[in-house]
Order: structure tokens, then sequence, then C-alpha cells
């Protein structure tokens, strides 16, 4: 069976290589699709600039177009987008949507949740008096709304706030508040008629060494009975199809 990837960067926003160098990986890769989901223009980005901007975004879109059609032949290209929680532009161009939180707004700043650790502990110091568990509860309350905010296909790295907490370092995830207000937006979810995500970005470079979400989740998304997509985030070409098992 084909293994494909649906979650994939491009130098139109944070990755390294051109929509077309993945699609000649891909092929060469016996993938018969590949989705790309360029990051949505926010205002609040710069100076870090991971999301495309709103002049990329229609360069964006007319080359995976130009691809679509280029490579139709080989194999089927989706124009899709990460829509972030705090992006206000339109999706009505896309052929599926990925919704994901990468931003908590707090006392007038918004803090990134995966830019880099230090940021982080940084953060959750200065505006929750060093406690990891209010800066979880404010991250999951918009991650249980990202499907009303968003109406994405796909929810994306459910937990992404555990990008830099390998081994537990800086909070417990089974502590019961971390449980509560990640259990509070699971639940939200799993009544939508949306797809979850199994991501494998984190660990393709490096952060972690088991994907998003955590096991206790995956299993409460399997009870539930929703689809799961297996996704490598991908951000580099050579790891297009990381972690994607060839039977899913």
């Amino acid at each position: 069976m084909n293994r494909n990837n649906y979650h994939t960067h491009t130098i139109y926003c944070d990755g390294k290589d051109t929509p077309e160098e993945l699609v000649i990986k891909a092929i060469s890769e016996g993938c018969s699709e590949i989705g790309f989901t360029g990051h949505s223009f926010t205002d609040i980005d710069d100076p870090h600039p991971f999301c495309m901007t709103r002049e990329s975004t229609v360069e964006y879109k007319s080359e995976i177009k130009r691809l679509k059609n280029k490579y139709k032949e080989k194999i089927k290209i989706y124009l899709g987008v990460e829509q972030d929680y705090y992006s206000d532009e339109s999706t009505d161009d896309y052929e599926y949507i990925i919704g994901a939180v990468h931003y908590v707004f707090k006392d007038g700043r918004f803090i990134s949740i995966d830019d880099t650790a230090d940021i982080q502990i940084d953060a959750v110091e200065t505006y929750y008096n060093g406690d990891f568990y209010a800066f979880c509860e404010d991250y999951y309350e918009l991650v249980g709304d990202v499907f009303n905010k968003t109406h994405c296909d796909i929810i994306a790295h459910f937990d992404l706030i555990t990008k830099f907490n390998e081994g537990n370092c800086l909070f417990d995830t089974s502590n019961p508040r971390y449980i509560a207000a990640a259990d509070k937006a699971l639940n939200r979810l799993l009544a939508e008629d949306v797809i979850f995500e199994i991501n494998y970005g984190a660990v393709a470079r490096g952060y972690r060494t088991t994907p998003y979400p955590d096991d206790r989740i995956i299993k409460k998304i399997q009870n539930a009975g929703k689809r799961i997509i297996y996704s490598s985030d991908c951000h580099n070409k050579e790891k297009l199809l990381f972690g994607i098992p060839e039977n899913k």
C-alpha cells in the first residue's frame, strides 16, 4: 500500500524545499498522492517568519495548481493549508484544512508554543509565574475551539505544547490539571466530524522520541472511533515519509 503525506511545508513558509522538489521526491518514493499545507499568514508571526506572507500565499497557490497539472499523470497533488487559530485568512481556495494552535495570547502578548524551549520557559516564568499547568490550560482552551474557529478537516499535533517536554522535563503530563485540560479539549473535538493526526514532525527533527499526541490521547481517539491520519509534518524532503507506516 502506498505511503502518502498530507502535511507538507515548502519554501513558501518554513520548509526547506520547493514544492516541485517535494513532488519529485514523492514520486521517487512511490507515493500516489501528496498534500501541501503551507502555514497560513498571521500578522503576529514577524520577526519569526514561520508562516506564509500574503504575497507568498498567492504564489504558493499558483505553484501547487501548476504542479497538479504538470504531474497529473504521475501523482495526485492536493492544495491545503495549515490554518493557525489566530489566522483570519480565507480558506476558500483550499481543498482541505489542517487546524492548529501555535500561540497563546496572554497579557497582551502572543506566546509561541513551539519556537524554542527557552522562549516557552521564559514566557511561563514571565506571564504565568512559573505555572506550566496554567500555560497548558490556556493552550488546550484554544485547541478545544480550533475546529469551531478554523472549520478544519484535520486536527494538527494535538499536544504540540509538549514539544520540549521530553521525559516530562518541564511538566508532568500525568498531573490531574494537565489531564483535565487536555481531556476537556479532546472531548470537544471528539464531538466534531474531524480527523486526528498522528504527527512525527518533532521526532523527525530530534525534539521527541514519540509522536503527537501521546499514547493516552491516541487511545481515547481510537476508542471514540474517530479517523486517524499519519503525517511526517514534512519540512525537509528527506523526511517526507518519516514515521508513516506502510499499512496506514
